[in-house]
């Protein structure tokens, strides 16, 4: 059986790091979404920012390092993020705040299913937003408010009700537009197709002008009731029926 299309929804490993975009290629079956190299570029949470930083994007300082060195003293001042350097969903993820005497424990052991290199990034405090990107235009730019959560994690993501999205995000016109703009940006840099989600963290804590800084793509993003670029898609004018149509309509090899 050999299919018109794929329309590729899957998330994480296998799905969204290049690998089932290279069985399609070699299967000649066109698909949605990013193509082999932008998919494991943007997996790839280290060499994303590396190169979306040489594209002019602000990313936060951060170091990769083998987990099992992450023992008895911080390997950065605290507070800091460790995140998995391959994975989606926000799996893996592990907030240390200012006052946490030691690193985190879960990260050593034997529970931790995420790999054995981690990306230990430093924390931005502030508002989420994040911003859509289809066929190269940008979409409206949303602001993500978790509900019962200390940020934007799974259950947030997926369940209903884990989170509240502002969308069109209120936040000032020059501020939003530069968002749309960094967006495209970090989508042409990393060479992704038919659409993608930047995440943006802004801490607005010390001034009106803040610090904007770009945290991942997603070039697979949620196609669920909850998802972010289905609302952003709706509020540009299209239908859900609409925007499927489109994507499987853009689907090809060589992406």
């Amino acid at each position: 059986m050999k299919p018109d299309v794929v329309f590729n929804a899957l998330h994480g490993p296998f799905g969204e790091d290049g690998t089932i975009q290279g069985i399609l290629e070699y299967l000649q079956i066109p698909y949605t979404h990013s193509g082999v190299l932008a998919s494991a570029l943007a997996m790839d949470k280290s060499r994303a920012k590396t190169v979306a930083a040489a594209a002019g994007v602000p990313v936060a300082s951060s170091i990769v390092m083998d987990r099992f060195a992450i023992v008895g003293e911080h390997p950065m001042k605290p507070p800091y993020v460790v995140k998995p350097v391959r994975e989606g969903s926000s799996f893996g993820v592990v907030i240390v705040k200012e006052d946490q005497a030691h690193p985190p424990q879960i990260v050593t052991s034997a529970e931790w299913r995420y790999g054995d290199e981690v990306l230990v990034e430093r924390y931005i405090y502030g508002r989420e937003l994040t911003c859509g990107v289809m066929d190269g235009k940008v979409l409206g730019v949303t602001e993500i408010v978790p509900l019962g959560h200390s940020f934007y994690d799974y259950d947030a993501k997926y369940a209903k009700g884990g989170s509240k999205h502002v969308l069109p995000a209120e936040i000032s016109p020059n501020l939003y537009q530069k968002i749309q703009t960094l967006s495209l940006r970090a989508h042409e840099a990393i060479g992704c197709r038919g659409v993608s989600r930047s995440d943006f963290r802004f801490d607005d804590r010390f001034s009106e002008e803040g610090e904007l800084v770009w945290l991942e793509i997603n070039t697979q993003p949620g196609m669920t009731p909850t998802s972010l670029v289905p609302e952003m898609a709706a509020h540009a004018g299209y239908s859900f029926g609409e925007f499927l149509r489109w994507m499987v309509e853009d689907a090809s090899c060589l992406r």
